[in-house]
């Protein structure tokens, strides 16, 4: 294994106190609780919105704690949930008046541990609201899940809700928002490789140099088949139909569109994905309104990509569009 790490089991530590220490005045950590959130919540004229899930997937999702986006995360270790006690002191922590949404992607032992921080959280008097994400066609059930994964097309669910809390929205529309953002929204992913988990030291599943596996999950589950490389825009046209057809998406729908890096394909090969992505589109009678190419929802240095459409309206336009400040910045 060939990576930048200390001691494996601080990994997941010290890439929460260096993203602090990197933005002082934005960002607070509780070490004990693996929370990082927003220096300026909780406040009691907005709903506070939180996620917490395996580590390994950055930038999600402590890397989208900030304005407009989460206002706290509360990761576990790499590929694994938190502990139960880290989401009820995060859901503490940022109580407000208005309540404390919590987001969870579709896996097993999220659900678990989030349900009973939810149960404790309205026993201590906290009002609590669940959207529950679930966007990915791959597959119905995997390794880790009852029912469909949640993947990058939880970047989708956390940029409406969180617009719509700083515009004063009250925590029952932000569910409803949420679960119909969800139900808009439909992804799957291609992998190249595989990846190193640090505190595993070798390559969580086997792949040959030939082989692709469409449909994976981003802890490496299976998808649907595992096939023979082929060139790119023949991985898309598969990728495309199969979560075109999900919903399914129709002509003369607009969409925004996404091209999700799974942490080591180059920049330049996503944009040449997207480049077909986008064709199929317009030949298909789609309208991309807004375009969305970078790691959003990583498999650590998984060589590999997700493709994700979801279906707009005004609405979901507008808060799309809304400002957000996340600690990623460009320049």
């Amino acid at each position: 294994m060939k990576k930048f790490v200390n001691e494996p089991s601080n990994f997941v530590h010290e890439i929460m106190e260096g993203l602090v220490l990197a933005n002082p005045d934005k960002l607070k950590y509780v070490p004990d609780y693996n929370i990082i959130y927003r220096a300026d919540m909780p406040r009691d004229d907005k709903v506070s919105i939180i996620q917490g899930s395996g580590s390994g997937h950055e930038p999600a999702h402590i890397m989208l704690v900030g304005q407009g986006m989460l206002d706290a995360a509360c990761p576990g270790n790499v590929f694994a949930a938190p502990p139960m006690e880290y989401c009820y002191e995060c859901t503490k922590l940022m109580n407000s008046k208005k309540g404390v949404l919590h987001l969870i992607n579709n896996y097993q032992g999220d659900r678990m541990v989030w349900d009973m921080a939810h149960e404790m959280a309205e026993a201590d008097g906290i009002k609590v609201g669940v959207v529950i994400i679930d966007d990915d066609v791959a597959v119905q059930d995997s390794t880790h899940t009852v029912g469909r994964r949640g993947v990058a097309g939880n970047f989708f669910v956390i940029k409406a809700c969180a617009a719509a809390a700083e515009q004063g929205a009250s925590l029952e529309e932000l569910v409803a928002l949420g679960n119909r953002v969800n139900s808009v929204v439909r992804t799957m992913g291609v992998a190249l490789t595989s990846c190193t988990p640090p505190a595993k030291g070798e390559p969580i599943f086997d792949i040959a140099d030939d082989e692709i596996e469409m449909g994976i999950g981003i802890h490496g589950e299976p998808g649907r088949r595992r096939a023979k490389l082929q060139a790119a825009d023949a991985i898309v046209d598969e990728v495309f139909q199969a979560v075109a057809s999900d919903l399914p998406f129709k002509r003369g729908d607009q969409v925004s569109l996404m091209i999700n890096g799974m942490g080591g394909t180059p920049i330049s090969e996503l944009y040449l994905l997207y480049r077909k992505a986008a064709l199929n589109c317009k030949n298909s009678g789609l309208e991309v309104v807004r375009s969305y190419v970078g790691n959003y929802c990583t498999s650590l240095e998984m060589a590999g990509f997700s493709l994700t459409l979801i279906r707009l309206d005004d609405n979901l336009k507008r808060l799309l569009a809304a400002p957000a400040e996340i600690p990623i910045r460009v320049f």
